[in-house]
């Protein structure tokens, strides 16, 4: 993903997980994994190519753990309910943007998320 400043955008993704594996530092190019098989690679934007109030692209990032990286961005999360919320299209998300723009997502399937144990109820007496 080309972006205007490398450090400041690995900074950004370190908060949603996303770290250096192997520690290696490229000037030009980072390398970034969440240990559990996404990779995100980022690398110098062209000049003036990227900018962030009209950055058209966007990602979606899966992750059981929603609620605990919105933990981490609150005040910046997008959207009137600035949290996570559960979406027409069987999503519960959030929305960022990041240091160049990009519109990042972060969701879980909303039926596969597992019920606050409040909700919970033992079947069998």
């Amino acid at each position: 993903m080309p972006c205007n400043d490398l450090d400041a955008s690995e900074a950004f993704y370190n908060r949603l997980g996303f770290t250096r594996g192997d520690g290696a530092v490229y000037a030009e190019y980072r390398i970034l994994s969440d240990g559990k098989g996404a990779h995100l690679h980022l690398n110098p934007a062209v000049e003036g190519w990227v900018r962030p109030e009209e950055n058209p692209f966007g990602i979606y990032l899966y992750s059981e753990e929603v609620d605990a990286l919105a933990a981490s961005f609150v005040g910046e999360i997008l959207g009137s309910t600035g949290g996570p919320e559960d979406k027409t299209w069987g999503m519960y998300e959030f929305a960022l943007s990041d240091p160049d723009g990009v519109l990042v997502r972060i969701g879980w399937p909303t039926h596969l998320r597992k019920a606050p144990a409040a909700d919970r109820q033992s079947t069998t007496r």
